[in-house]
């Protein structure tokens, strides 16, 4: 079995003996124009034509609202918490299968992360693992949701559409409003997925999204925030800008502010890449598919979007039987030259979090046990390139 999906893979790619990564990116439209422009515009930092126009491009792919590009995914997730309400000392939901980006976030807050279990169909929050814990653990009073034990304010919700497979993210915002609790989506995987025909991000409160050098688009790095509220978007947008109060020379500041931002140089890389975004999705579409028929022939099992989205396939994922086959694999394909990996460490092993309140993890543990992610870059074709 492992040669075969080492040979399929080369077979794929046409690289009979190099290595292959596991998501490279690529870099084939108006990238290099719209890069030499910001740098002969000499506007390279924050402020420039690019970053506004990125905005617009994601508000147009996305149908939200309002978008505040930043500097990372990480950051858009930190300012989203932050404008959600979260504060020192109170808890935050999410999932122990995750990058942990979404607890650091969580953290540079002060904030704990309270970590539930996952659903085996789309990898992420778990909505009955939500509802259970919040039924058996919490309580409300005057519209605040506590963790009875601790008596710690419950101060939101963040569910992961994991290696961008939608959540039930309907499900998931019926039972936050039940217990009235905000919903920042980390879509930072999820760029291209959509739930019932809607873009992931634009159910919850606050959709944060990443392009880091590794994700479907990338600007290197750089992130965005999505919302419907025009409000938090210009606070949004006032907050990551240092809390900069406009005035053509003063220095005035009437927040606590953040450097998070966008740079135009990052942003006109973004721009030339969303241009793109649908002939990705189409090549990483094909790729699932292909893969998906391989492992109908297998003894291990494809993970494939759930039957109420449409992913972006960003990772493909495929689960073996235990760890130890698991482990096998890795290093077969890994010492052929192919590169693979886990899923990251569950975060409730992670020392900084060992102490985390948690729900019963098995899902979770299972999966992380078992799971492997597979070669997925975009497969360059002339028909993608632009002139």
């Amino acid at each position: 079995m492992f040669n075969e999906i080492v040979s399929f893979v080369r077979n794929y790619y046409n690289e009979p003996a190099a290595f292959i990564p596991l998501h490279e990116p690529r870099f084939i439209g108006n990238d290099r124009k719209y890069v030499l422009d910001a740098i002969d515009s000499t506007f390279v930092s924050s402020v420039g034509k690019y970053v506004d126009q990125f905005e617009d491009m994601v508000k147009d792919y996305t149908c939200a609202n309002y978008a505040v590009a930043t500097v990372n995914g990480t950051a858009a997730l930190h300012m989203s918490l932050l404008l959600a309400g979260v504060k020192s000392n109170e808890l935050v939901i999410t999932q122990a299968l995750s990058f942990i980006a979404t607890c650091n976030a969580i953290s540079y807050i002060g904030a704990e992360p309270v970590f539930v279990d996952i659903d085996s169909q789309n990898l992420g929050l778990c909505t009955d693992a939500l509802s259970d814990f919040l039924a058996t653990e919490c309580e409300v009073k005057n519209q605040n949701c506590y963790h009875v034990k601790t008596g710690k304010r419950i101060a939101a919700v963040v569910p992961m559409h994991t290696f961008g497979h939608p959540v039930q993210i309907d499900k998931m915002l019926e039972i936050c409003k039940q217990y009235f609790l905000p919903m920042v989506e980390d879509s930072a995987e999820s760029m291209g997925s959509f739930f019932k025909g809607k873009h992931t991000g634009t159910f919850g409160d606050f959709g944060a999204f990443s392009f880091n050098g590794n994700k479907t688009i990338t600007c290197g790095g750089g992130g965005v925030i999505v919302t419907n509220n025009e409000k938090q978007a210009k606070l949004a947008k006032h907050l990551t800008t240092q809390a900069k109060i406009p005035h053509r020379w003063n220095f005035e500041h009437d927040h606590i502010g953040y450097n998070y931002r966008m740079p135009n140089l990052n942003a006109a890389l973004a721009c030339a890449q969303i241009e793109l975004l649908d002939a990705f999705l189409e090549s990483k579409r094909k790729l699932a598919i292909q893969y998906a028929v391989l492992f109908k022939e297998l003894p291990a099992t494809f993970v494939e979007e759930p039957t109420y989205a449409k992913s972006n396939y960003w990772l493909n994922a495929v689960l073996f039987a235990d760890k130890i086959e698991r482990d096998a694999f890795l290093t077969y394909s890994n010492d052929n030259h192919v590169m693979t990996r886990p899923a990251w460490q569950l975060m409730h092993k992670l020392d900084m979090f060992k102490n985390a309140i948690c729900g019963p993890l098995t899902v979770s543990g299972k999966v992380a046990d078992t799971l492997v992610n597979l070669p997925s870059s975009v497969l360059v074709k002339d028909s993608l390139i632009q002139e």
